[in-house]
């Protein structure tokens, strides 16, 4: 697929499972067509096959509890990435999404970036009828004491990558087993099914949609499902 230049936000939904390896790829040739001029803004979500992802504060994997050999034999991968945060996990039943937009100039401010990612998937849990909100001093979307959602971005030229894991119906035992998400190890995590919620993927990334749009005023239109990334 390509990205043509527009004034709106294009949204594109993968079907399936993509690598953290070729989300990554994809996201820096979207962002640096952006930052050129040659691309639209995109907002892409989609699932990862099951990785463990070391962020900019974590590089060696000191939150990684089990070792590499037994996260292999279990199918998990272990990749470096270049956003900020620690340690999180990925794998399906997550709604990830991955906003490449460029900041206005009344937007530069990436504690405001950050603030307003967690409004959105704050806003989508309540029409869900879940109570979710922020814990002081630490990033990310909480019901009571249990993160729900992770958050972390990179930026360059005012352009962002990365973005958000939303839990869904996602196993979450090697949160609780492998690492020590994002580094905060006297909280735990949670997701919509553990809090009760049954909501289909197609369902949660419509709700997602309608807040980013709201959130970060951008006009929004939705790519057909693709048959392959990208």
């Amino acid at each position: 697929m390509e990205i043509l230049p527009d004034t709106s936000c294009e949204v594109v939904s993968i079907p399936g499972c993509v690598s953290y390896a070729e989300a990554h790829a994809q996201q820096e040739r979207i962002a640096a067509a952006l930052r050129s001029g040659m691309s639209s803004e995109a907002l892409i979500l989609l699932q990862h096959h099951a990785v463990v992802t070391l962020g900019r504060g974590d590089p060696v994997g000191a939150g990684v509890l089990a070792s590499h050999e037994s996260l292999v034999g279990r199918g998990i991968e272990l990749a470096s990435a270049d956003r900020g945060g620690e340690t999180t996990y990925h794998a399906p039943g997550q709604v990830v999404g991955y906003p490449i937009l460029t900041l206005r100039d009344g937007e530069r401010d990436l504690h405001r970036y950050l603030r307003n990612l967690e409004e959105m998937l704050i806003r989508a849990l309540a029409d869900l009828g879940l109570v979710a909100g922020r814990i002081n001093g630490l990033t990310g979307v909480w019901v009571h004491d249990a993160k729900i959602a992770a958050i972390g971005i990179k930026v360059r030229g005012w352009v962002t990558m990365h973005g958000f894991a939303l839990n869904n119906t996602i196993d979450l035992t090697p949160f609780r087993r492998d690492i020590v998400p994002c580094g905060i190890a006297d909280h735990d995590v949670t997701s919509l099914a553990e809090c009760g919620v049954v909501i289909s993927r197609r369902e949660l990334e419509v709700l997602v949609v309608k807040h980013f749009s709201a959130v970060f005023d951008r006009a929004v239109h939705r790519s057909q499902p693709l048959s392959g990334w990208p």
